[in-house]
């Protein structure tokens, strides 16, 4: 079983093992007020992105409910004197810092190294994004160059990951993007990746680089 199949297992198991809880937990009784505080400290002390379907759990809401909660949340923090904000990607969200808090942040922690994304590594990005899943060679039949190293460096980055093989001889690996991906370029899901023209690549080129200078050097 590839590393890809045993993420899929994992995932799986996962959200197994949250239904199970569910079902085998104390009914939660709690007012909107205490859920949308309950909420807010799950996000906050897990720093990563947390499934709806886990906070649901957590909280003994509906899927439906949760997001309308965290919807009020992240009203909550659309104040200007809050330098925190809630962000969705997908099926998850997150409770994260805002981007213009970023000079502040660096004052106490580490400068972040300067790294950037190269014409062949957003090439062969966008290609992945707008074409997923896809193999290397389909990558490859596109640009028409090897992309071993672009494909390598933007795994390294975490702007994409294998997703499984394809079933066809030698099961090539299928590759996609992140959640990283999503937070990098400030999309809710990849249904929003608009149609890209020179102005707006430049500009998503710059966006990715500031995330991903930011994820590594801190």
């Amino acid at each position: 079983m590839s590393e890809a199949e045993n993420k899929y297992t994992e995932e799986e198991q996962v959200l197994q093992e949250s239904q199970e809880l569910q079902d085998e937990a104390e009914p939660v009784c709690l007012s909107d007020e205490e859920a949308e505080a309950a909420v807010e400290a799950i996000l906050f002390t897990m720093g990563d992105s947390v499934e709806i379907q886990r906070l649901s759990a957590a909280i003994g809401r509906s899927a439906e409910d949760t997001r309308r909660i965290t919807d009020t949340l992240a009203g909550r923090y659309q104040s200007a004197n809050c330098g925190l904000m809630v962000r969705y990607f997908e099926n998850a969200v997150q409770l994260c810092t805002k981007p213009e808090q970023y000079e502040n942040l660096i004052r106490i922690a580490k400068v972040p190294k300067k790294l950037t994304l190269t014409e062949t590594q957003l090439e062969t990005l966008s290609i992945i994004a707008y074409r997923q899943p896809v193999t290397k060679a389909e990558v490859e039949e596109i640009r028409g160059v090897s992309c071993d190293h672009a494909i390598n460096r933007l795994i390294q980055y975490d702007l994409i990951c294998e997703l499984g093989r394809r079933d066809t001889p030698g099961r090539p690996i299928l590759f996609g993007t992140t959640e990283q991906f999503l937070r990098s370029f400030g999309v809710r899901s990849l249904d929003d990746l608009p149609s890209l023209d020179a102005l707006q690549v430049e500009e998503f080129k710059e966006e990715a680089e500031d995330e991903v200078n930011t994820r590594l050097g801190i």
